[in-house]
């Protein structure tokens, strides 16, 4: 049968390495952060950093993405300079570690970003949607991929409250795809070409959770914007609140709605747990028939003696 999907997703290209529809992206986890909100993935220490490195990599991670800033409002504000102290140690030691490892570095600074150049970033994923206007053209300078994300306006570490695209419940697609080409156009003005550009929808940022649900369900919508699709799903807020779990408990609803993104045509997933992820991202990509089994003798003529 052939798949329904009516959009045949864009591919990312990195420093060479291809990511579409039959090979999607992992993209593991490092917080550099005492505060993130998932407690497993605070990793303040450099060598349990790269353990945890490590197994994501073992686990099958394409891409890593390091970040040193909490999303959110809870704990204290943090520098630039303190930011580039938490990151930059950690991804010379990443690179010496994994020479020909992609790299994402989650920021929305361009001093950040200029002070990590050297380690070689193949992507800077600005969560908060060009807040720093100059983020977009370090990445063009640098080489690096760039990651366009929608917050509905809200500057950096800011948590939505009262949040409203009229008209609902579908104004929050407009909004976001929108937003997303809008700033997929900046991106290409400023250097970055089109194939390392990912779009990310962004969901919890500046969204309610039946925002975040409505957008997740257009994200065929979002692929058909001719960027590849990145989705953070990870244990977010929209899935604990629509099972009413908390954070340790909220791997199957991210697995769930991993597989509808996957289904929907997202190439990029970004994931605490890789290992799992993998799997589901693999799974579905072969039942679309992008991907063939790793594995196929069930049934199959025997090879003659």
């Amino acid at each position: 049968m052939e798949s329904e999907r009516s959009t045949v997703p864009a591919p990312l290209v990195l420093r060479g390495q291809r990511f579409d529809a039959g090979r999607p992206a992992v993209m593991g986890i490092i917080n550099r952060t005492p505060d993130s909100f998932y407690a497993r993935a605070r990793f303040t220490e450099l060598d349990t950093g790269l353990d945890a490195l490590d197994r994501l990599v073992g686990d099958g991670a394409d891409l890593i993405d390091v970040g040193g800033v909490r999303a959110g409002q809870v704990g204290p504000w943090v520098e630039a300079e303190e930011e580039i102290e938490r990151v930059l140690p950690f991804l010379d030691a990443v690179r010496e570690r994994y020479p020909n490892l992609l790299l994402s570095l989650d920021t929305w600074r361009a001093e950040v970003a200029r002070a990590c150049a050297d380690v070689r970033i193949d992507l800077i994923n600005d969560t908060w949607a060009g807040a720093d206007p100059d983020l977009v053209g370090v990445a063009a300078e640098i080489g690096a991929g760039y990651v366009v994300s929608h917050t509905g306006g809200l500057p950096p570490r800011t948590d939505p409250v009262a949040v409203s695209y009229p008209p609902e419940p579908d104004g929050v697609v407009t909004a976001v795809l929108d937003g997303l080409a809008a700033g997929a156009q900046r991106a290409l003005d400023a250097g970055v070409p089109a194939e390392r550009i990912l779009v990310d929808p962004t969901l919890d940022f500046g969204k309610t959770t039946r925002h975040s649900l409505r957008v997740l369900r257009a994200t065929a919508e979002v692929a058909g914007l001719g960027y590849p699709v990145l989705q953070s799903l990870s244990r977010k807020d929209f899935v604990g609140e629509t099972l009413d779990l908390p954070i340790d408990d909220r791997l199957e609803g991210t697995l769930a709605a991993t597989a509808i993104a996957a289904w929907l045509g997202a190439t990029v997933f970004r994931a605490h747990d890789v290992r799992a992820t993998r799997r589901v991202a693999d799974m579905v990509a072969s039942i679309r028939g992008d991907r063939p089994p790793a594995v196929a003798v069930r049934g199959e003529p025997r090879p003659s003696a």
